[in-house]
């Protein structure tokens, strides 16, 4: 498409983790008319809000990046709120892009949307090939109509909507709120609280499950890459290629909190899917993404921002 300098893009959760990082790059990549959704003033599930919201702010380009997400706890307490969300969302705002003449629509799926034994690494032509997780399986089969709205819209209307799929995310600005964070922040929180009260540090499961973790700011350099660069209907990874266990996920992390306690591993909770890793090939191949940012620098980095914004904001 043109050059993102002409456009006006409208980012919806471009106040939360992952979108403030998305409005971030756009404008590094030299886009100069960002709007960004007040969740107060548009209910995104609404059709009348959502209307309203395409008449007021006229967006050439949308990255759907709103979501009701959160870590293996919020998830399994939350199926049919996760489900109704992210599926209302979705529907409502491509439909309303169509009918506005939305020039892209870029929809951000999950990697809870593949296989619970998807075959590692996960290939984009896999989707399909069994059941999410069940821990997650209502978000994660939202995530995945969402990529076949974008197929389907393209198809009969010929409405350029593209399908992204991240994997696990971190870095800075996320959630640490223990009932709603992902593993490495709900992690990081864990290691902290041990680390003031001198108990031992709790993990849940056995530590044998695998990750890849994704960097938020990297995620946000794929996503305005793909915005800018990508036109197909396939959906694509977003990933690092790289695989890492829970356990030695939380050596990192311990290592970074500087925590010196003892670690138990609590078997009777879930550890989730079994494996994650992305083939990422088609990533670089389509729009010229590679990720950037290491795990260990990422997760000290991470654990320096929460130090510094976190807990001066308790110590007030």
């Amino acid at each position: 498409m043109d050059s993102l300098s002409t456009k006006r893009v409208c980012v919806t959760g471009g106040t939360g983790f992952l979108g403030s990082y998305i409005v971030n790059k756009l404008y590094e990549h030299g886009c100069l008319d960002v709007v960004i959704p007040d969740h107060k003033l548009y209910d995104l599930r609404r059709r009348r809000d959502v209307l309203e919201m395409y008449t007021w702010m006229h967006p050439d380009v949308v990255i759907h990046a709103a979501a009701s997400c959160g870590g293996i706890m919020a998830c399994s307490a939350n199926h049919g709120k996760y489900l109704y969300d992210n599926l209302t969302m979705s529907l409502e705002l491509m439909e309303a892009a169509k009918d506005f003449n939305v020039e892209k629509f870029v929809a951000i799926s999950s990697v809870c949307a593949y296989p619970r034994d998807v075959a590692i690494p996960a290939k984009e032509e896999d989707l399909w090939n069994g059941y999410p997780e069940i821990t997650n399986s209502a978000y994660g089969i939202a995530k995945r109509v969402i990529l076949t709205q974008c197929q389907a819209y393209r198809k009969q209307y010929g409405l350029n909507a593209i399908g992204l799929i991240p994997v696990n995310l971190y870095g800075p600005r996320d959630t640490f709120d223990p009932a709603r964070s992902h593993a490495v922040a709900a992690l990081i929180w864990k290691c902290m609280e041990a680390k003031k009260k001198g108990t031992s540090l709790v993990v849940w499961g056995t530590g044998s499950a695998s990750r890849e973790f994704l960097h938020a700011e990297d995620c946000a350099e794929a996503i305005v890459l793909a915005t800018e660069n990508y036109d197909g209907e396939e959906p694509i990874n977003i990933g690092t290629g790289v695989e890492t266990s829970i356990r030695d996920l939380v050596g990192l992390i311990v290592e970074a909190t500087g925590f010196k306690g003892a670690i138990e591993w609590d078997d009777t909770k879930p550890d989730g899917q079994p494996r994650r890793l992305f083939d990422v090939t088609k990533a670089e191949e389509r729009f010229g993404y590679r990720s950037k940012i290491g795990l260990e620098y990422g997760i000290k980095q991470t654990v320096e921002w929460y130090l510094e914004t976190q807990c001066s904001n308790l110590e007030k």
